[in-house]
């Protein structure tokens, strides 16, 4: 296998397990722990359900690990077509995850934790860490288009949908607190982003790059031997 077929696929398999990590431990877990305005409830869920509740905390740490590899991997990916923006996927991403990981310590504290508005106070923050932490993850969206166009690796469209995603990410995050009401609005912009992430994940793991692409392609650095 071409090395930089090799790079591109594990690093769409860090991608794909960020993703499902991501999604699994905020859409589904909190959901069914957090209930807004109701301390009482929130509590009484996490006594009720720890094992979710422990399992929410686990998903968000594996949410930080695979951000963390998918970032270090996308820069091995594009270093060599332009330094400049795979630094930023790379340093956008890192962010994001370091936001997510103080979520996740948040919720471990949760766990132990009695005092029902302490618990709500530590599940609201966690959210907002992920709401205001979505800035850079629509900034780690837009060097990643740029590199897709640079490269030529990828179709265009997808470039073009990854900028376009990262910038409704980020005024997603502002729209989220400077117009109250506005949440419904907030994830419309998040849309091109889905559909652009879904589409990197699966082009990275079954083609990994465009085969007529690989004999210009710079090679990506060579991995340090472990012997």
């Amino acid at each position: 296998m071409h090395p930089l077929i090799r790079t591109a696929r594990l690093t769409g398999l860090f991608y794909l397990c960020l993703a499902v990590a991501g999604g699994l431990g905020f859409l589904f877990v909190r959901s069914r722990l957090y209930v807004a305005d109701d301390p009482a409830a929130t509590a009484a869920n996490l006594l009720d359900h720890a094992a979710l509740a422990r399992t929410g905390v686990a998903l968000e740490l594996l949410t930080v690990l695979t951000q963390a590899l998918a970032a270090a991997w996308f820069y091995r990916l594009f270093h060599g077509v332009n330094r400049y923006a795979a630094g930023g996927i790379a340093a956008f991403g890192l962010v994001n995850a370091v936001a997510v990981m103080v979520s996740a310590a948040l919720l471990a504290t949760a766990l132990d934790t009695t005092d029902a508005a302490t618990v709500q106070l530590l599940y609201g923050i966690s959210g907002h860490l992920w709401s205001v932490g979505g800035l850079f993850f629509g900034l780690w969206l837009i060097p990643m288009g740029w590199c897709v166009l640079s490269s030529g690796w990828m179709p265009r469209t997808l470039g073009w949908i990854l900028i376009a995603g990262g910038v409704g990410y980020v005024l997603a995050a502002f729209l989220r607190y400077a117009v109250p009401g506005a949440e419904t609005a907030a994830d419309a912009l998040a849309y091109p982003a889905t559909v652009g992430e879904l589409w990197m994940v699966g082009y990275l793991l079954v083609r990994g790059v465009r085969r007529e692409a690989l004999d210009r392609a710079p090679s990506p650095a060579p991995q340090p031997a472990l012997t």
